[in-house]
């Protein structure tokens, strides 16, 4: 319970963050800031980039690369 109260109250202090921070900025040096920007509690992920074998080994060979076995069982 004590970890949703603290996701809610960062979300809304991100918010806040983020207008404070976009009202200030200069829009021809930076971009446009969002509140995950300042969100602990934000998830972000990146798309991992892989070649064709790779997916085919995965999803058609059912076969994972060493580092995933670990991962996934």
């Amino acid at each position: 319970m004590l970890d949703g109260r603290q996701r809610h109250d960062w979300s809304i202090a991100a918010s806040l963050m983020a207008v404070i921070a976009n009202t200030n900025r200069d829009p021809k040096r930076s971009r446009r800031l969002k509140p995950s920007d300042f969100d602990p509690f934000a998830q972000r992920s990146r798309p991992v980039k892989v070649g064709v074998s790779v997916l085919k080994d995965v999803f058609i060979d059912g076969k994972f690369p060493p580092h995933a076995k670990e991962v996934h069982g």
